[in-house]
């Protein structure tokens, strides 16, 4: 028997992608959504949210506003529920503060209906009894144990369950032990105290995240006493790419002749592409190296060592509960060691595995040659046609749609083209070109010549 009110589209995880899905689901009364996370409310970066720091995207980047500019949950709107719209006006920011972007996200999660936080989705399988999928979901009480368990039914599924913090191999076991400050960039401003009053501390990692918090720790350090190492494996600090052309890299465009390429020269160009979305803004380098030369006005260098291409080949906690890195530099092959009291890993993050959700799903997955999920044109995962129901997801396919996966940039758009594809409707409409770039060379019919047909003579006239 059909369970009772399937849903029509079930998510888990509530990040800013499927946020952007469910504001852009809300006007749509046909279609049936919920949402779930784990988490009581909506979080953003938390640990990440300095003062200071930016979105690498302009505000029109919001959750809707690049499918729906009419939506009621663009940033816009907020800043007029808000009583905000003016002093934004006069500012003239193009580009809005991390906390800024958190705080519409809030607002944006507060008036939806059809999010439910706190609520933990286990794992998902397929009942070919019902043709729908079933989700086990956990409601944790405040103090950890199991508060409740329910089973909900959906014909399709969106997985946006985002990334989580990476940590180098040879740092995991100082990162585990208790009382060592060896902390990751996620929860940076959750220890910040703590990392300032170490003697000495040491950022790994020169993308954007380990520019931001060298520059918060230089700035709270005393001038000639900084004791500050900035170090990472990128060949130099390369300020990311922010041409105007080199960013038609995150339209849709792009994205369509990205996944059109063979797999292996898509695993060629991802690696290839990294100063597009890993290198550092530009603002950011400046304000470091601003920082930097204030230091030197009165005679002095600033106590600091900026060292990019080096990388940690090993670990080790000390006697004295200091933390030993053994590093080696990668162009020179020179090898030495570095005592430091703390650590600050921004190493970035990598993609949440999909097999522990969706492991009761795996005979049906259809995988590519390095055993990676496959993704089609509209975002749906790879599964055999016993399964009618689809299955998609968010930032979870940088192997098949390139760099712009994780950009917020493209949320709205992605978010429309699978309510598009679910609706079977162009319920957005959609534009057919988003840039000046011509990616690729399009193929043509070869054009065959009419046959030449004998020249007709026209009579001259009488007396001619």
């Amino acid at each position: 028997m059909t369970p009772p009110t399937p849903y029509d589209l079930l998510g888990i995880g509530i990040g800013p992608f499927n946020l952007s899905l469910a504001a852009l689901a809300h006007p749509l009364p046909a279609l049936r959504t919920a949402f779930y996370d784990r988490c009581p409310d909506f979080t953003w970066h938390p640990g990440l949210l300095l003062d200071d720091a930016t979105v690498q995207v302009p505000f029109l980047a919001d959750l809707v506003t690049l499918a729906d500019p009419t939506s009621p949950w663009t940033f816009l709107n907020h800043l007029r529920a808000r009583e905000r719209l003016y002093p934004f006006y006069f500012a003239e920011h193009f580009h809005i503060r991390r906390t800024e972007y958190d705080a519409y996200c809030r607002w944006v999660a507060d008036h939806l209906p059809a999010l439910h936080f706190g609520h933990r989705v286990d794992t998902v399988r397929w009942n070919a009894r019902s043709a729908l999928f079933e989700a086990d979901v956990t409601r944790p009480a405040p103090d950890g144990r199991t508060a409740a368990t329910s089973r909900v039914h959906a014909r399709n599924i969106v997985v946006g369950i985002g990334t989580e913090p990476w940590t180098p191999e040879p740092l995991r076991p100082l990162a585990a032990a208790p009382g060592l400050p060896v902390v990751h960039a996620e929860d940076y401003l959750t220890h910040r105290d703590t990392l300032l009053a170490a003697d000495h501390i040491t950022v790994l990692g020169t993308g954007q995240s380990g520019a931001e918090i060298y520059l918060d720790l230089l700035r709270h350090r005393p001038a000639g006493r900084e004791r500050l190492h900035w170090i990472g494996r990128t060949e130099a600090f390369a300020p990311m790419e922010y041409s105007k052309l080199g960013l038609e890299h995150f339209t849709p465009d792009h994205t369509r002749y990205f996944h059109a390429l063979p797999e292996p020269v898509r695993d060629r160009l991802v690696p290839a592409q990294w100063q597009l979305h890993k290198g550092v803004d530009a603002a950011t380098l400046a304000a470091i190296h601003d920082e930097l030369y204030r230091r030197t006005l009165h005679g002095g260098w600033p106590d600091t060592v900026l060292t990019p291409a080096v990388h940690v080949r090993d670990a080790r906690r000390t006697a004295r509960a200091r933390i030993e890195l053994h590093l080696e530099h990668t162009h020179q092959r020179t090898r030495t060691r570095l005592t430091t009291d703390a650590v600050v890993l921004a190493t970035g993050h990598r993609a949440r595995p999909l097999d522990r959700l969706l492991g009761p799903l795996e005979p049906h997955l259809r995988r590519d040659r390095a055993g990676r999920p496959r993704i089609d044109a509209h975002f749906r995962l790879g599964l055999d046609h016993s399964l009618t129901g689809s299955v998609y997801v968010q930032n979870a396919e940088l192997h098949t749609h390139g760099v712009g996966a994780p950009d917020l940039g493209l949320a709205a758009w992605r978010s429309a083209t699978i309510l598009n594809h679910l609706a079977g409707r162009e319920v957005y409409p959609l534009p057919a070109r988003t840039a000046f770039t011509t990616f690729g060379l399009q193929p043509r019919t070869r054009q065959i010549p009419p046959a030449r047909k004998a020249a007709r003579l026209t009579p001259l006239a009488d007396g001619t």
